[in-house]
């Protein structure tokens, strides 16, 4: 039981720094969420959106900070 109490506060933690995290690069690139390839649908009770030019961006900065990572504790 011990062990779920760990996990839960890790969850948790995780969850702080990826929440702060979004508000400092929504304060920092108010540009991110509005690139062109972001779709946005609007109807008369809904809208959509869908962030893929985003999405692909983030994507490839995680991959080059990732592999940059692993190559530099990998030695």
């Amino acid at each position: 039981m011990i062990a779920f109490g760990r996990i839960l506060i890790i969850i948790g933690i995780s969850f702080v720094l990826i929440g702060g995290l979004i508000l400092i690069t929504s304060r920092f690139f108010p540009w991110l969420g509005n690139l062109p390839g972001d779709l946005s649908f609007e109807g008369e009770n809904f809208k959509v959106y869908i962030p893929f030019a985003t999405m692909i961006l983030i994507s490839i900065l995680a991959t080059i900070l990732l592999n940059i990572f692993i190559r530099i504790f990998r030695r």
